[in-house]
């Protein structure tokens, strides 16, 4: 094992490597709750005509087997301290996008996601993936990610009651004397401590404060009450959603819309991957000439993670950048993965916390991820408007139409535009204008 890992020529232990993996874990386990909440659609009562909900339960356990699979892989396989799970954002997208905007139900959607895996596993096996991606500019990956933060936060401050509707302006700011918002508003303000004071998993340990509050002063269900389930007990079951992705292929791959659909999974896992990777890869020192080793087995990784929890019955599963906090903690090798996978196993048990996992307790952490995704603004090139205004467009339709795939399509379509009046027309890849295209349709015919 100590040589399989590598563990002599990385400088590192089995004890060091089990409390980066138990970190990772940490830092990610929010999304055990956030997701099942998310996919659900829990707090959202009237849904599109011939939509139904997702059950939770299900949703639970096939976040997690999703997280196990894609962890072990990405350890075993590829040798990164590189924790998978459900991406956040893809998730909003999955929820909120496809199946309570366009109408699309839930196992259409799920096919959508598995077939945005397969497509990735090709690109990845044929080399196609780094040169799409090379393709896209660097400031819309940047305004694409930052924007998926605006509307993660936007969704959360909706969820928490911090943000309600009016007819009259669209939104305004909600009824703060609620006992359920004054919780929530609790929630943001312990993970915001948390993260500031340096504590790894602040999002996770923000979550089992506000339940304890919530609990405390009747807010939540106590699970240890009349009506509880207790802390433990046997894994809900996946069937509800299991396989339902592969009933739905011959239909999606038919349809038109569910294109663009799975062209938006496609893009925006592919950014969160790239990101995620370099970046912990970076931290933990494994680059070398500015290359990224086995960059192919860490990319099968997570596309196999896919298609995994897509046919389990869960969204979009990606490299997490949370896998920081365990690379901080010591974290060099695949070990750490295992590590972090083995406990996405063991939380099997520990289903009954969904009943106090509430919404208005995950709504600070869709609140938190969108600042910590919204970074990615400074890294746009604002003073050179040609590129303001497609990546600005891209940020700001996204929240706006509540929608990921109509931002990406909107920025998509004025960089080209924008690009060929500034006279920039050698720097843009050819890729660029197909997508131009594949966008104007979707407009077009789709929307």
């Amino acid at each position: 094992m100590r040589n399989y890992f590598n563990f002599d020529e990385l400088g590192t232990n089995y004890r060091t490597e089990f409390m980066a993996g138990l970190t990772t874990f940490l830092a990610m386990a929010y999304i055990l709750f956030v997701n099942p909440n998310t996919l659900a659609l829990v707090g959202i009562e009237e849904l599109p005509d011939g939509v139904t909900r997702m059950d939770q339960g299900a949703v639970f356990t096939a976040t997690a087997i999703a997280a196990a699979i894609g962890s072990i892989i990405m350890g075993v396989f590829a040798k990164y301290p590189i924790g998978l799970a459900p991406g956040m954002g893809l998730n909003a997208f999955f929820a909120y996008t496809v199946v309570l905007t366009q109408g699309i139900n839930w196992d259409e959607a799920l096919a959508g996601v598995l077939v945005s895996g397969l497509i990735f596993i090709v690109l990845t096996a044929t080399g196609m993936r780094e040169k799409i991606i090379n393709a896209i500019p660097a400031n819309l990956k940047y305004a694409v990610g930052a924007g998926i933060g605006l509307f993660i936060a936007f969704i959360g401050l909706q969820n928490a009651g911090i943000i309600a509707s009016n007819e009259a302006t669209m939104v305004q700011l909600g009824d703060l004397s609620t006992s359920t918002t004054l919780l929530a508003i609790f929630g943001v303000f312990i993970s915001v401590v948390l993260l500031a004071l340096g504590f790894k998993g602040g999002i996770f340990f923000g979550m089992i404060i506000t339940s304890f509050v919530g609990i405390l002063t009747g807010l939540i269900p106590n699970p240890f009450g009349v009506d509880g389930g207790g802390l433990v007990s046997a894994p809900p079951s996946v069937a509800p959603t299991f396989g339902a992705a592969i009933e739905n292929l011959p239909s999606v791959l038919m349809s038109g819309e569910m294109w663009i659909v799975i062209l938006t999974f496609l893009f925006v896992d592919f950014f969160d991957t790239a990101g995620t990777l370099v970046a912990v890869a970076t931290q933990a020192g494994l680059m070398k000439d500015n290359k990224l080793p086995r960059a192919g087995r860490a990319l099968f990784a997570d596309s196999a993670a896919t298609v995994a929890g897509a046919v389990v019955g869960t969204s979009t599963t990606t490299s997490f950048v949370e896998s920081t906090a365990g690379v901080g903690a010591g974290g060099r090798s695949g070990f750490t993965a295992v590590v972090t996978g083995s406990f996405f196993l063991l939380a099997l048990f520990f289903s009954p916390l969904l009943m106090v996992v509430t919404q208005e307790v995950t709504a600070p952490a869709l609140i938190i991820v969108g600042v910590l995704m919204a970074s990615a603004l400074k890294n746009i090139e604002w003073d050179q408007f040609e590129i303001a205004v497609p990546a600005f467009l891209t940020v700001l339709m996204m929240p706006l139409t509540y929608s990921i795939a109509t931002g990406i399509s909107i920025g998509f379509i004025f960089y080209p535009i924008t690009m060929v009046l500034k006279g920039r027309v050698k720097e843009i890849h050819p890729v660029m204008y197909v997508l131009f295209f594949v966008f104007l349709g979707y407009f077009v015919f789709l929307v």
